[in-house]
């Protein structure tokens, strides 16, 4: 445990950061989820809105810091295969 004020406070924020970011990366898996479901099911337009919401998540991720910015470009290219799948 840290004795010096400013590491105590230090400790906190990276706790804080760190819930953050688990949070963010956590909606994103889920979306990936949810389109997943989506396109399981053929629902076109359930497909399209699981893809926009995690196109948003994804972007969220990568502006606070949680995610890289190439991960970021990663996932969103998974999630446009995915959405074409339904094009099959």
């Amino acid at each position: 445990m840290a004795n010096i004020a400013s590491q105590k406070k230090r400790i906190q924020r990276s706790e804080r950061e760190r819930r953050e970011n688990r949070f963010r990366i956590s909606q994103v898996r889920t979306w990936f989820r949810r389109l997943e479901q989506a396109v399981a099911a053929g629902d076109a337009g359930a497909a399209e809105s699981e893809y926009r919401q995690l196109l948003s998540k994804i972007d969220k991720a990568v502006k606070t810091g949680a995610l890289h910015r190439n991960a970021g470009a990663r996932r969103k290219s998974r999630a446009a295969r995915i959405r074409a799948r339904l094009g099959n």
